[in-house]
């Protein structure tokens, strides 16, 4: 994951109220997402969601009346933002570590968002026997983003199931998101550019065509740290590719769309 560098407002400044509803654990702090007033528990020693995951949310597109669901949710912060940013019917969050399922069901139910958001605890490799074949418009995803032989493993074991494929492989994503998915279903990721060619040939192989991606680069001049990726069930062979989104305008100084993205 990449870090959340944009500053929030974490625990201090949150109202005694708000707190006692959060029933926070040890090391747990509350953020502010600017988006509907909502809130998000994380632990830092856990799991702290990223520029990726925010910058997703903004990728994908939900329409009313879709069901949408986030593989390998983490603390729950795609569901809560797409819930903030579309007319989703219902999303799912499929999650295997029970650390971060419990935060972020803690986090659904402090943002009183019980009926539009499920946070779900199991394996991504299992996600169509849990769910159905065919049973989401909309699958997201921010999947860790190294192979094993790829990066120094974390020592935090957490931490190292976000970020290295240990518990599940890009294949095993892309594979349980064809099943997920309606005929003409929309798939959203968010990986490393490294990664492109082996991304699009797993999605063609289970039948998800790429019809859109976007290189993010840190600033104009540096070489792209990520990679968001939209691709439908069944689609015929035709891509877009959007102009790169920047994030910095200078050292410290984001973007105009990277403020826009966040909400601020």
């Amino acid at each position: 994951m990449l870090e959340n560098t944009i500053s929030h407002d974490a625990t201090p400044g949150v109202t005694e109220e708000i707190l006692m509803r959060a029933r926070l654990l040890p090391n747990e702090r509350l953020d502010e997402l600017h988006r509907n007033g909502y809130y998000i528990i994380q632990n830092p020693d856990w799991f702290c969601f990223g520029m990726d995951a925010v910058l997703l949310s903004g990728f994908a597109g939900v329409k009313p009346k879709e069901r949408a669901v986030d593989l390998g949710t983490g603390n729950g912060i795609i569901p809560i933002l797409l819930e903030a940013k579309t007319q989703a019917a219902h999303i799912t969050g499929l999650e295997i570590q029970p650390e971060n399922v419990d935060m972020a069901r803690r986090s659904v139910a402090l943002n009183h968002l019980e009926e539009k958001i499920a946070i779900i605890q199991g394996d991504i490799k299992d996600a169509s026997k849990i769910f159905g074949a065919s049973s989401f418009h909309v699958v997201t995803t921010n999947p860790p983003y190294m192979t094993g032989s790829h990066g120094l493993t974390n020592e935090n074991p957490a931490k190292a199931v976000a970020r290295h494929e240990i518990l599940c492989s890009l294949e095993d994503v892309v594979r349980e998101s064809s099943r997920l998915l309606v005929p003409g279903g929309r798939f959203y990721m968010v990986h490393r550019p490294f990664r492109l060619a082996e991304i699009f040939c797993t999605m063609s192989r289970y039948g998800i065509e790429p019809k859109r991606m976007q290189l993010v680069h840190p600033f104009v001049n540096k070489e792209p740290n990520m990679v968001l990726v939209e691709g439908l069930r069944g689609g015929r062979p035709r891509i877009t590719v959007e102009r790169p989104l920047i994030v910095y305008e200078k050292p410290g100084v984001y973007t105009a769309e990277i403020y826009d993205i966040y909400g601020y």
